[in-house]
């Protein structure tokens, strides 16, 4: 009973090390790319949901955090 701590702990590193295909990376990705992916659903959501104001409200809130 005293090692299934040290047996749970190996086993996520193993379903970890085998959930990604290989040769993928991990980490963080570019911020263009980021924004290149969230910007789309962004737009779509402002349009049908006619939130420009709270669009821009929180672009530049995330642009005054960010330091530009």
């Amino acid at each position: 009973m005293t090692d299934s701590a040290a047996r749970a702990v190996k086993r996520v590193r193993e379903l970890r090390s085998t959930a990604l295909p290989a040769g993928s990376r991990t980490g963080t990705r570019h911020p263009l790319v980021a924004v290149a992916m969230a910007a789309p659903l962004a737009l779509l959501l402002a349009v049908a949901c006619g939130g420009w104001h709270a669009v821009v409200v929180q672009a530049s809130s995330v642009a005054g955090l960010m330091g530009r």
